[in-house]
């Protein structure tokens, strides 16, 4: 009995990691917020096996001028480009299907009337799919449709989650702000994959203190790089909107480019100081690819809700969705600095 209990072990095993790699669930183990199931991402095998022979300690060692790195990304880039192109709209099909999309969930939800790939990438949620938690403004939210951890503390996040030799708050934003005031802050890390919905939102109600564009490379944001030696965050072409909140503070959001995006973009009516936006307001948008965005706030101004703290203390990420809950104001209503100050 005890062999062919072992047998029938190793063939579920085997069958198992079969369905797996059939459904290209080859992705990383995340947790569905809504479900409290763990499934893996899907991703194609290739592309897979192309982010495990990029970020390895031998690569970095070997490519110290990242010559390699920086011709696929060229090459993706040059990729992006076609997605523009009226060709493109062959690939929406397959695409839905191999992600099941739900297209009920946006519009227009006939994909015949999208003109290119780009079109789609960027296309918006149907009215009332996505639900902005909270009565009120001391409820902060979910940016976006993505992959998220939270962390207390920076050094928290750099100690489980972010790896880059370098990475600081301050060269995220270019230094705009004194590092000092982000040393120790709060830091929600939100990825979204390729068939996510690309546009982004503000985590919270209040005015634009100041914005910021860097350029920049275009890393893969998948954990294999964020978590590598390789200071991806910091090196990839971002934005940076400064919000001032009454609940919490003053507010970080970067939404950073990567692989095959072709653009990173702010609304023009929010580049300019003192412009007004609630919670869940449209901030801007990624052009195709998959991207990443993080939020910071200042030291014990909010408390991450508990179970995306859970998961993201075992490095598991956890699925959802524009306007869920994300965390609670600690000092609601705490001294509101004037439009334009620098810190």
């Amino acid at each position: 009995m005890g062999l062919m209990s072992c047998i029938h072990s190793w063939v579920d095993t085997l069958l198992t990691w079969g369905k797996i790699v059939q459904n290209r669930e080859i992705g990383w183990l995340t947790v569905n917020r809504k479900t409290g199931k763990y499934v893996r991402e899907q991703q194609p095998i290739w592309k897979k096996i192309k982010l495990l022979l990029l970020f390895n300690p031998l690569l970095e060692w070997i490519d110290r001028t990242s010559v390699l790195r920086y011709w696929l990304h060229e090459k993706a880039e040059r990729a992006g480009q076609y997605e523009s192109s009226p060709a493109s709209k062959k690939q929406i099909k397959a695409f839905v299907d191999f992600y099941r999309i739900d297209m009920n969930q946006f519009e227009p939800s006939d994909i015949n009337e999208y003109r290119t790939f780009q079109d789609f990438f960027i296309r918006k949620h149907k009215p009332g799919t996505r639900p902005i938690a909270g009565p009120n403004d001391t409820i902060a939210v979910c940016v976006a449709d993505s992959r998220l951890v939270v962390y207390d503390s920076l050094p928290e996040a750099r100690r489980i989650w972010i790896k880059g030799q370098h990475f600081t708050l301050g060269g995220l934003i270019g230094a705009y702000e004194p590092p000092q005031k982000w040393t120790d802050a709060a830091v929600a890390s939100f990825r979204l994959s390729p068939q996510d919905y690309h546009r982004y939102h503000s985590p919270v109600t209040g005015h634009v203190k100041w914005w910021k564009s860097i350029h920049g490379d275009y890393y893969a944001v998948d954990p294999l790089c964020i978590r590598s030696d390789i200071d991806v965050l910091t090196s990839n072409a971002r934005c940076v909107v400064a919000i001032q909140s009454e609940e919490f503070g003053e507010v970080l959001f970067v939404a950073i480019g990567a692989r095959e995006v072709g653009a990173v973009k702010i609304h023009e009516y929010l580049q300019k100081p003192g412009a007004h936006l609630k919670k869940g307001d449209e901030i801007g948008m990624f052009e195709f690819g998959g991207s990443s965005i993080i939020v910071a706030f200042e030291k014990n101004r909010i408390k991450f809700d508990h179970d995306l703290v859970y998961h993201s203390n075992r490095s598991v990420e956890v699925d959802v969705e524009m306007g869920m809950s994300l965390g609670n104001a600690t000092m609601p209503g705490g001294k509101r600095e004037p439009v334009g100050c620098n810190g």
